[in-house]
């Protein structure tokens, strides 16, 4: 019998991607264009100094230059990765066409932006250099390229030739990004401390960016970095690796946090960096009431204030009509403890009541708060809160000695008035974090969700639905009753304007309901963002004041449309506003604890 011997060899080592032509030649002129464009920011855009920034000096980028050399350097490498170069496959699990398109598109946003704002300062196009039209042209090369590039995934049957708009949302639904091998612990522990710094350079950046073009250009890089980074599928990666050390990631957030004052030069910016987080604590308060319970409460920002009168009333205001001195912490504890009395007062007559009707009698309660602390004057009723005039000249908090309205040397580097406040507001956004976390994760928190998912089958499951709610109602107040005795300290004065329903100027319900809705309802990053973005936003943009509430307005209407479960959400929340195919998470993966809200609750 003849032996035939197989001399047919195979190759065990991995294979080079064959990139169709039409694709590689996409991919190569997105490369190229995003080196122009990155080329350009190298050379002068203007001749004169008189656009801010000080685009005419050649070989060092400033101002607009900077956020446009960013943008095609992400752009670039995120192109490089389909090829398959060793080393720069990590940058993109998720998808390696999407956010190079959403990087390209930032470009040309931010390069657009600034020719424009060039030309309508100056008086033309005239004043434009030839390193503005470079870095343009690049731009636009690189987005004519990425919309070449195939699509991460193919469409469906009732789209399969998608149009130009059609590929760019494509581009925001990426697949879920490949399972990354397990690293040792230090080495994940090293990215999630490199993850926040960036996040703490990305966010001393932005505020303190000094004239409103820079930061018009900011937010344009920003949006579509952030995405891009997102669609790439890194900020899923790292969100596995903070949920798998998660002590180790609130530690590290915290700490970048503790470090924002020591980076600013600027008083003004801490200041913004210690009204965010006032704004934002109040937000985290309400996402107990809205995004864990379910209430939809109109008139939250009262609670607010009755903190912040209450902490007025006894900090030894020469115009308090008490004329009592608190030491700090037993100030907190009044504002905190009149709130919670407030909200149970409130709540109490009210949370019998659902849906709208909650929601419009909420709202009227926090009208008559605002109209009552307006009529306490010594006319219209007893004179405790000195009316419109409000209380003013509160004095600077002192703890331990340490006198917080006076500038402290601290490592080598002087820590202003803000600075001090700041640091101490983020002491008490931590108290809300940890007591929102805790609660959440309670079996008092599933009770919670329970009710907000359908509480008829919540109370037929053995849930006492009045008292729950009315312990979510008051647990919100209090939280919110303890950021006001800070505000009223960093303001100087507490007058009964700052309560409003709406307004030019958070933190008032309209704008603290939507840092929630924006943010992501039930979590806790989410609410801080959307109030970060919301508050920093107008504070540095106030050339706009007139159309701000057209401009919110429209951003909601576009949220709601294109990611109604926020910027931050849950699996639930995925679940309940997207079909089947369209979730940014693996079918296979479970839901989060709680998310069969009755039976978990009810047990």
């Amino acid at each position: 019998m003849d032996k035939t011997t197989d001399t047919t060899k195979v190759s065990t080592a991995p294979a080079t991607p064959i990139i169709p032509l039409p694709h590689a030649a996409a991919r190569a002129l997105t490369v190229a264009g995003s080196a122009l464009a990155l080329i350009g920011t190298f050379l002068a855009w203007t001749w004169t100094d008189e656009f801010p920034g000080n685009l005419t000096v050649t070989g060092y980028p400033g101002g607009l230059q900077v956020l446009t050399l960013v943008g095609a350097l992400l752009t670039l490498l995120f192109a490089l990765s389909g090829y398959g170069i060793r080393g720069l496959g990590w940058l993109t699990p998720g998808g390696k066409n999407s956010p190079v398109l959403l990087a390209a598109l930032g470009v040309f946003g931010t390069t657009g932006y600034a020719m424009g704002a060039i030309s309508q300062e100056l008086g033309g196009l005239v004043n434009l250099e030839p390193g503005a039209w470079v870095s343009g042209i690049g731009a636009l090369v690189a987005v004519i390229g990425a919309l070449g590039l195939p699509v991460d995934q193919p469409y469906g049957a009732q789209d399969p030739t998608p149009n130009l708009w059609g590929r760019i949302r494509h581009s925001l639904t990426a697949p879920e990004p490949s399972r990354a091998k397990d690293l040792p612990s230090w080495v994940e522990i090293l990215i999630i401390a490199a993850g926040f710094g960036v996040g703490l350079y990305v966010f001393a950046y932005g505020i303190g960016t000094e004239y409103s073009e820079l930061f018009i250009g900011f937010l344009i890089v920003t949006a579509f970095g952030f995405t891009a980074v997102t669609r790439a599928g890194l900020l899923k990666r790292l969100s596995a690796l903070t949920a798998k050390h998660r002590n180790v990631a609130m530690a590290a957030a915290f700490v970048a946090a503790i470090c924002f004052p020591f980076t600013q030069t600027n008083d003004q910016f801490a200041l913004i960096g210690a009204n965010i987080l006032i704004f934002a604590t109040v937000a985290l308060g309400l996402n107990v009431v809205v995004g864990l319970a379910g209430l939809l409460d109109l008139g939250y920002v009262a609670f607010l204030g009755v903190g912040a009168y209450a902490a007025a009333l006894v900090s030894g205001s020469p115009q308090s009509s008490i004329g009592v001195e608190f030491p700090f912490w037993a100030a907190v504890l009044t504002g905190a403890a009149a709130s919670l009395i407030f909200g149970v007062v409130i709540g109490a007559p009210t949370l019998r009541l659902r849906g709208d009707y909650l929601a419009i009698v909420t709202l009227g309660f926090g009208e008559i708060f605002r109209i009552t602390m307006n009529n306490l004057n010594g006319n219209s009723g007893p004179d405790v809160t000195n009316g419109s005039n409000g209380i003013p000249n509160i004095p600077d908090l002192e703890i331990f000695g340490f006198n917080l309205g006076l500038p402290h040397n601290v490592l080598g580097t002087e820590l202003t008035r803000s600075g001090n406040y700041y640091l101490l507001m983020l002491l008490c956004t931590a108290i809300v974090v940890l007591v929102f976390r805790r609660s959440a994760e309670s079996r008092i928190g599933r009770a919670w969700v329970a009710i907000r998912e359908d509480e008829t089958a919540a109370t037929a499951m053995g849930i006492n639905g009045f008292r729950l709610k009315l312990l979510a109602f008051a647990l919100g107040a209090s939280l919110a009753g303890l950021a006001g005795t800070v505000q009223a300290h960093v303001s100087y004065s507490v007058t009964p304007e700052q309560y409003q329903f709406a307004g030019s100027v958070p933190p008032n319900s309209a704008f603290l309901l939507a840092a929630v809705i924006l943010g992501g309802m039930g979590t806790i990053s989410g609410p801080l963002i959307g109030a970060a973005l919301l508050y920093l936003i107008p504070a540095k943009l106030q050339f706009m004041a007139e159309y701000q509430l057209l401009l919110f307005g429209i951003a909601l209407m576009l949220l709601m449309r294109y990611r109604p479960e926020g910027l931050v959400a849950d699996r639930r929340k995925q679940l309940e506003f997207h079909e089947t195919g369209q979730l940014d998470v693996p079918e296979d993966k479970p839901l989060p604890e709680g998310a069969t809200g009755v039976a978990k609750a009810g047990a």
